[in-house]
Parts: structure tokens; sequence; C-alpha cells
């Protein structure tokens, strides 16, 4: 299985594992049945429980090209339509607990899920899927053409997620951040940041936690709702984690 190493806009190196062409392939036919199951169920109800059947006879070719599109047409957009709303996953990857991301650090965009949803037509219909698999299990990053023109990759969830920065605030599996604005601040920032407030927490220097918590607002945008400029660090810090732990 591949690793990859994935740089961060706010520079944080955090290793992933790649997909496996198992896991690509279990995910594909747990989307395939449900696609699957979409079609039965549109049949079903609207040629033998309706009986559109009848009305399409009476149709002259285009005009039934188009209704047969338009009931089916959630089938051809699932892929795309669900990775775009749960970012990088649709219900196989999710069941199978794969996902979707860049290999630049930023978060996937529908551009490049649309890239990856139209070479589809080229990985998966053609030959059966076989240029997909033989292109994921050569690649050293485990893509298939699709992502290699997207730039994307997809990574297993399964293992824990390495950071290798001097930042990291200890938070639970629970934790629920409180100020997502702080993503504007650099890796460089928050180390700053962090060993400014240890320096003067240490020192009870106030006039600098209070200069701290003025510039942070200024730069960022965050407004401190907590009342208590030493908590309200404490939170940046730890949000800070939470956040680029689930890019």
């Amino acid at each position: 299985m591949s690793e990859l190493s994935i740089n961060t806009t706010q520079n944080v190196k955090i290793n992933f594992k790649a997909a496996s062409a198992g896991e690509r392939i279990g995910s594909y036919f747990v989307d395939l049945t449900i696609k699957i199951a979409y079609g039965i169920v549109i049949s079903l109800l609207f040629f033998y429980w309706l009986q559109l059947g009848k009305l399409l006879d009476t149709l002259d070719s285009w005009s039934r090209m188009s209704i047969l599109l338009l009931l089916y047409f959630p089938i051809i957009i699932y892929s795309i339509t669900l990775e775009s709303i749960f970012e990088g996953q649709t219900i196989g990857k999710r069941l199978i607990k794969i996902k979707v991301v860049k290999i630049d650090g930023y978060q996937a965009g529908f551009g490049d899920y649309l890239m990856r949803w139209f070479f589809r037509l080229i990985d998966i219909s053609i030959l059966s899927g076989i240029i997909a698999v033989v292109t994921v299990v050569s690649s050293k990053k485990g893509q298939r053409l699709g992502d290699m023109v997207a730039g994307t990759a997809v990574i297993t969830l399964k293992n824990k997620i390495n950071i290798s920065h001097t930042i990291l605030e200890e938070i639970g599996d629970s934790y629920v951040p409180t100020y997502p604005l702080v993503i504007k601040l650099s890796d460089n920032d928050m180390r700053i940041i962090k060993e400014t407030f240890q320096k003067a927490d240490l020192r009870n220097d106030y006039e600098t936690i209070h200069k701290l918590v003025s510039k942070i607002e200024s730069v960022s945008g965050i407004k401190n709702q907590s009342g208590n400029e030493r908590d309200f660090l404490r939170v940046i810090l730890k949000d800070y984690n939470f956040y680029t732990q689930n890019m």
C-alpha cells in the first residue's frame, strides 16, 4: 500500500496511505449496487405500475430518449454529486472508509470531481475497469487516470493520520472547535503564538497576552468569545490542531 505525504497550505505535513485496489473495487461495487437498485425501482414504478411504456410508444424517438435520460440521470451523475456534497466520498467510499483528496494539500473541488467523473469513461467504462485497476496498481500514488489528470488521490481513512509539526495541542475525539477562521493563520503563526503565550503565561505577563489576542483578532478576523484571554489562546491552539488534522 503506497504512502502519500501531503503538505497542507498551513505547511503541515500529513502522511496518508493510498487506498488499495481492493478497497476501491469494493467501493465501486457498493455504489454500483445502489445504482442498480435505483434503476430497478424506477423501472417498476414508471413502467410496471404507471405503464409509462405505453406513453413512450406514442412519442418520437427524441422525446423517448429525453424522458428516459431524465429518469435515469441520477445514475449518471451519482459519483460527481455525492463526492461534491460529501467532500470526496460516495456512499460506497464512506462504507469502505476511503476518500478523494488533492495531493497538493488543498480541498478537492467540483472541478476536480468533474475531471475524475469524466475520465471514468476511459478508466472504468472501457474494458470493464481493467484500465483503472492497472493504473491504480502500477501508480506510485495509487491513482487512476482521472486522479492523475485532476491531481487527486484516494486515501484510506482506516490508518491514523501522522502530523509532523511541533504545535500540537491535546484534543479528544469529541472536541468541537469554536473558531473556524483560525485556518487563515499559518503554521509559523501558530508556532509563534504558542511560544509567546507560554512565556507570557509563566510570567503572568497580561500586557503581552492582551497584545497577542489583539493581533490575532486583527489579522484573522476572529473575535474572542470566551471573555478570558488565556482561555481564548488555548482554544485557538486546539482549534488549529483540530482543523489541520481534518483537512
